[in-house]
């Protein structure tokens, strides 16, 4: 699906934050233009490396995160200077992963830049934003989930465990997710009033409201909430909800204890099964025996899971209308019912005769089927070709300033 069409984004950005954020515009149809330096983008020397071989071309964290791009090698704070200027002159959008003071080293003035370019967009993503006293700290997904909450909240009912970072860059996919839907309301606006603008993402204030539980529970009854094992933050402990199952995987099974329905759609499913034992008994249908009492009630839930295996019992469970699911590993995804009839995972032909998977976007538009995202740039592949372009069009006709 081609939604950003005709979109031309010239990315400077070297960490997954602004790389994801360039890498969902690709996604849907934009020209991302890649500003590399000579040495290539960081995330090329970032494993692991197919086939265990180093190199620019074998990252897969670059794949992951540049797919769909073109790739421009600039010494663009040097020698290249003007050739990166006639690019931004070109530009509708300018996508930014430097700190304050990096960008200021680098000769960047973003009011100087939309003073000459009034329609263009300059979308930054940076760990903490562009002012304040913490403008220029360096960062990580695993700084940005600590100092941003989330963090607090992952982890163990065993306290003395310190909390647990979840894995997958989330912090950087946030922040990402974030800036497109910021970049989005400029672009809009920019429809109606036919001028561009700065638009400041933080990793650190994105993730500071994505602390689920953890903000309304401080801000309304002042309570600090608790990290437990795979469940959510409470103020107080609830029950495990990691069950085993009979061929020794496990099962997701949030069962709360107030719903009476799940209750008892559960309790019948048991008693199908000749597994209830005395839960049919008429006290458990009062909220308050079931407390009492949880932990033989658990007891029991265990031992019925354990005698079945977990396919069967995710899709009964959810036939019943339960919160019920399996714990998958990748290599489960890859051969996920639901994810192949959804054509998530698609084929992307690399070069020297090799392909990989990739997941597809999760977006689905009913105007176009879902189609495979583009094959990751080489470093500095598309270099003479984008440049010859500008310079093309230079010849033919001024460049309107703004464009």
């Amino acid at each position: 699906m081609d939604a950003y069409a005709g979109l031309r984004v010239i990315e400077v950005s070297g960490d997954p934050g602004g790389e994801y954020t360039g890498k969902l515009l690709a996604d849907m149809g934009a020209d991302v233009v890649k500003v590399e330096p000579p040495g290539g983008s960081p995330t090329r020397r970032t494993g692991p490396f197919a086939g265990d071989v180093e190199g620019p071309e074998n990252s897969l964290t670059f794949w992951f995160y540049n797919g769909g791009k073109r790739s421009v090698v600039l010494d663009w704070t040097g020698e290249d200077r003007a050739a990166f200027e006639d690019l931004v002159a070109g530009a509708d959008v300018l996508l930014i992963g430097l700190r304050p003071s990096e960008a200021a080293a680098a000769g960047l003035d973003y009011d100087l830049l939309l003073e000459a370019h009034p329609r263009l967009v300059v979308l930054s993503v940076t760990p903490f934003g562009l002012t304040g006293p913490w403008a220029d700290y360096r960062s990580s997904d695993l700084v940005a989930l600590a100092a941003g909450g989330p963090l607090m909240s992952c982890g163990y009912d065993d306290h003395s465990i310190p909390p647990i970072r979840p894995g997958g860059n989330q912090g950087y996919h946030t922040a990402a997710s974030f800036a497109h839907t910021g970049l989005l309301m400029a672009l809009l606006e920019r429809r109606l009033s036919g001028l561009g603008q700065l638009v400041d993402v933080s990793m650190h204030e994105s993730l500071a409201v994505t602390v689920e539980l953890a903000n309304p529970y401080w801000f309304y009854p002042r309570v600090l909430v608790q990290r437990q094992t795979c469940r959510h933050a409470q103020p107080v402990n609830t029950q495990p909800t990691l069950f085993r199952c009979g061929d020794d995987r496990w099962i997701y099974f949030a069962l709360i204890l107030a719903d009476h329905k799940p209750w008892n759609a559960l309790v019948e499913w048991m008693d199908e099964q000749g597994l209830a034992a005395d839960l049919v008994a008429p006290e458990y249908g009062g909220l308050e025996h079931r407390q009492r009492n949880f932990d033989h009630v658990q007891e029991v839930i265990e031992c019925f899971f354990l005698l079945q295996d977990s396919a069967t019992v995710y899709h009964e469970g959810q036939r019943r209308g339960l919160p019920i699911g399996p714990l998958y590993a990748l290599e489960d995804l890859l051969e996920d019912e639901h994810l192949t009839e959804r054509r998530f995972f698609a084929p992307v032909e690399l070069d020297e005769g090799r392909s990989a998977l990739f997941p597809t976007s999760p977006y689905r538009f009913s105007a176009a089927p879902p189609s495979a995202p583009g094959r990751p740039p080489r470093l500095g592949e598309h270099t003479a070709e984008v440049l010859r372009a500008v310079d093309d069009a230079s010849s033919s006709a001024p460049v309107e300033a703004g464009r």
